[in-house]
Order: C-alpha cells, then sequence, then structure tokens
C-alpha cells in the first residue's frame, strides 16, 4: 500500500514536529489535529503538505474528523506529569483505545503507537503502568485486523526537548545542583532518530505486528548527563548526588511548585534502569546518533548549520 495522507496525533508537540517533517519531506500529507493552532510552531504550519487545524483529539466525532481517509496514524500522545490525577488514563490508556476504536470504524489500515520504554502492568511508576495498558489497548486492535507497531524509545533528546535544556537551565542557575536519582542509567536516543524510525515504520508493512525498543548508543547515568551538559555549556558545577528518601522529599517539594520540574512519580520511574537489553533493531537500516554529536549544537545557542552539517553527513552528502 502506498502511503499518502498521515494522521498524526500529538503531531504539534516536541516528537511529533520531527515527524511531521520527515513526512513532508517525502511528499506525504500530514494532518496534525489540535486543541490550539495558533500555538502551533510557524515551521509546523508552513510545511508544504501539512494540514494543522483545530480538534481535540479526545472527542469522538472530532478524532474520526481527523482520521478520516487517512492511510495512516501516527499516535504521539504522552504527558510525562500528571497534574490534575487523570491525565496518564486519559492520554495514556483512554485515547490509544479511542484511536484503535476509530481506526478500525474508519477504515484506516495502519497505526504506529509511540509508547515508552519500561512501559508494562508491573512497571513501578504509574507513568509507566499507564503506557502499558496504552500498549495493551493497542494490541487488542491488532487482534481485530489493524496493522499495528509499537515504538518503544528511551529519553528523548534535542532541540526544543525538556531534558538536556532543563538541566542547562538549572545550571546556568545554580552552582551547586541536588541530584535525586543520580545513578539512574539512561540510554537517551535523539528525536530525528525516533522521527526516522516512526516515519519508516508507516512506509514498512514488515513492521506491522512488532514492537521495537529504541535506544541511542551510549548508557549514562543521571549525573553523567549533567555533568556532560555543564561541559558542553562552559559551566563548572557541583553535583550533590541525594540518598533515597531526600530524594522523594526533593521530588515531593518540586512537584507542588509551578513547572513541576520533578515528581514522586518520576522518581519511581527512575528507580529502574531505563536502557535497551539488545542492539538497535537492523529494520531501521541506520544506527542512533551519539548524543556528544547533538547536544552541541542546541544546548549551546550555536546555529543550525552545525545540525544541518549533522544531517547532510548522515544523508553522505
Amino acid at each position: 500500500m502506498i502511503i499518502r495522507r498521515v494522521c498524526l496525533v500529538g503531531g504539534s508537540g516536541f516528537l511529533g514536529r520531527n515527524v511531521a517533517m520527515q513526512l513532508a519531506a517525502r511528499g506525504i500529507t500530514v494532518r496534525i489535529p489540535t486543541r490550539h493552532r495558533e500555538r502551533a510552531k510557524r515551521e509546523l504550519i508552513l510545511l508544504p503538505t501539512a494540514e494543522v487545524f483545530n480538534a481535540d483529539v479526545h472527542e469522538d466525532g472530532a478524532l474520526a474528523q481527523s482520521v478520516r481517509g487517512c492511510d495512516a496514524v501516527v499516535n504521539l500522545v504522552g504527558v510525562l506529569h500528571d497534574a490534575g490525577g487523570q491525565g496518564y488514563a486519559r492520554n495514556h490508556e483512554q485515547l490509544p483505545t479511542r484511536i484503535v476504536r476509530t481506526c478500525l470504524a474508519e477504515a484506516v489500515p495502519r497505526l504506529v503507537h509511540v509508547s515508552a520504554l519500561g512501559a508494562g502492568p508491573g512497571a513501578p511508576s504509574n507513568y509507566q503502568r499507564s503506557k502499558g495498558r496504552g500498549e495493551a489497548a493497542v494490541k487488542a486492535g491488532a487482534r481485530e485486523g489493524l496493522a499495528v507497531t509499537i515504538l518503544r524509545p528511551s529519553v528523548i533528546f534535542g532541540r526544543g526537548d525538556g531534558f538536556l535544556t532543563l538541566f542547562a537551565r538549572l545550571a546556568r542557575a545554580f552552582p551547586v545542583l541536588p541530584l535525586g536519582c543520580a545513578g539512574a542509567r539512561f540510554q537517551p536516543i535523539w528525536v530525528e532518530d525516533v522521527a526516522r524510525a516512526a516515519v519508516h515504520c508507516v512506509n514498512d508493512p514488515a513492521t506491522a505486528g512488532n514492537s521495537y525498543d529504541l535506544c541511542g548508543p551510549t548508557t549514562y547515568t543521571l549525573a553523567d548527563l549533567v555533568q556532560l551538559t555543564c561541559a558542553t555549556i562552559g559551566l563548572r558545577r557541583t553535583i550533590l548526588p541525594l540518598p533515597p528518601r531526600l530524594a522523594r522529599l526533593q521530588a515531593a517539594l518540586l512537584e507542588r511548585l509551578p513547572g513541576r520540574l520533578m515528581t514522586l512519580d518520576n522518581v519511581r520511574s527512575m528507580s529502574v534502569d531505563n536502557v535497551c537489553g539488545c542492539g538497535f533493531p537492523e529494520v531501521f537500516g541506520f544506527r542512533p546518533t551519539a548524543l556528544e554529536a547533538v547536544a552541541p549544537s542546541y544546548l549551546t545557542g550555536a546555529s543550525r548549520l552545525a545540525r544541518h552539517d549533522l544531517m547532510r553527513g548522515r544523508a553522505g552528502r
């Protein structure tokens, strides 16, 4: 089947924008429902094949109109903090269920669902368990004939992220950085590599029925990542690892502040390593990009020329 039109649920977000740009580069029409079109990034609205429009995908009618006539749907919705107590259930469980039901009703044959590494019913955090229940809903759709692929990335970094960029902002503000879960291990993956994998899945029917863990090439502790960020922006900062009890206390305080930099549920997520047990899936035909090759281009405020040079190099030009 030739893919001509794709609906991106969550397409105006951090990962969604990158998926949209890569699909548009292939000449694929990209439908992007959003509750606030006027807040969408200008680069997204100006994509030549993008249709960005106001719609609330949590409403059945709006979701049906959004996916109608599409060859595939990519679900990119995820919330890190459950601010109101229902955010995880609404976005990670109920929405995937609604998407599956709507795809089947509207005869959309293909769904690529972005979950999270470590998702599952036995995971320590509400975030991971809710992501696991979303995966279960998607797999139920596969049993009804929907061609489904699940992607499970580790923490995602890149221009506009809330990860390394947050560390850089804190390092510029404070000479000492008290750090809970300093020994937690991650394999961060570049946002454009995750987007590339998602676009590949949309166009490769052989990936249907499979789940893929996506990790970068290197494992770091959280303390390693903070130190790397500080070094990248040219600052020397003291990192103060906190014991578990103080880490929980710090999170309990931070989750009550505007911005919710950390929550107790985040601490529970970091109680287990967020790493892949195998190499990067060969089906995608590329190797993930090293964090060190990308981070300076956006943490230091360097021009986009460095990023374009990196992309040209990866393309062999």
